[in-house]
């Protein structure tokens, strides 16, 4: 690939994420996209675009110069790029891979090491914000990556982001995504924690959230997660379940542990997304958090230390 000449783009992973990204890459991009996902129904969503769909992920690797992965996490990127069936396995080559998917800091330097040694380029940069945002194509992305990838990749992110930040070397784009992502899901605690109080207290919710949206409470999981989840307390499934935030606070936490942090309120929303998932809302939207708060059955109900329940 070269600057002269328009890249093929490989996607795997036609998801709740990648789906939306995938299709606007093959509606905006000038050069062909070639996708593949293990799931025949996925490739619905490109219907109607210019996306060619592969068998294998070796047609994907034979025929990409720059692929983008949107996978669960980083087993499935490692296993994507690294397996005996994977982009790196055969005689051609991607000369670039970029991980929109979230994994581990330690998965994403591994895999860049890995695939240098094939002499295949390795960025990571993770996604933010709704699946809204995915099919407008205004996610926000934290890349990791030097500055010569960086300037390679960022016309092709913007097909899919409003905002695009190098946040540094490989890696760091996790580091920047899971700290994003570990303070939704506090924030979403706590939101959930005060509006089953200022209800009990005689506030109605939609007042409630009115009103701190006009103060220095106002936040992105208020006008977002609240108004439109815990509000009409809709948790539907399909979208980002407990399990999923249980997924990323774990990864947060190993890394707070490689860095030496006791990071405290992590463990806590680690404790109450638990509680979720155990307590009937798994495979829902992580949102229904406020259930379990609203029943009494949050991280102290569930054996942790707390004060008992009369």
């Amino acid at each position: 690939m070269t600057a002269e000449t328009v890249p093929v783009i490989g996607f795997i992973g036609l998801g709740v994420m990648g789906g939306p990204m995938c299709r606007n890459m093959a509606v905006k991009h000038p050069g062909e996209v070639i996708a593949f996902d293990m799931n025949a129904d996925a490739y619905a969503l490109l219907e109607g675009t210019g996306a060619r769909r592969a068998a294998t992920v070796a047609e994907v690797a034979q025929r990409a110069d720059v692929v983008f992965l949107s996978l669960p996490g980083g087993p499935q990127v490692e296993q994507v790029c690294l397996g005996p069936d994977g982009l790196a396995a055969g005689p051609r080559r991607p000369a670039v891979i970029v991980d929109l998917s979230t994994t581990t800091v330690a998965s994403a330097r591994a895999v860049a090491r890995q695939l240098a040694e094939r002499g295949v380029v390795f960025a990571d940069a993770p996604v933010a914000r709704t699946r809204e945002a995915a099919q407008r194509g205004e996610l926000s992305i934290m890349a990791g990556a030097d500055q010569a990838l960086y300037a390679r990749i960022e016309p092709l992110l913007r097909y899919i982001g409003s905002d695009v930040t190098r946040c540094g070397e490989v890696g760091c784009g996790q580091v920047v995504k899971l700290i994003n992502n570990a303070l939704v899901f506090e924030n979403t605690v706590a939101l959930a924690e005060m509006m089953v109080l200022g209800e009990r207290a005689g506030v109605q919710p939609a007042v409630l959230l009115d009103a701190v949206s006009k103060g220095s409470g106002d936040s992105f999981v208020l006008r977002n997660h609240g108004r439109k989840a815990m509000l009409p307390r809709e948790f539907p499934e399909k979208s980002f379940p407990p399990e999923y935030a249980l997924k990323d606070l774990g990864y947060v936490l190993e890394l707070a542990s490689q860095t030496g942090l006791a990071a405290h309120v992590v463990e806590l929303a680690q404790r109450y997304y638990a509680a979720t998932a155990s307590g009937g809302w798994a495979g829902r939207y992580f949102p229904s958090v406020i259930e379990i708060i609203d029943r009494g059955d949050g991280p102290a109900a569930s054996g942790q230390q707390g004060p008992a329940h009369g």
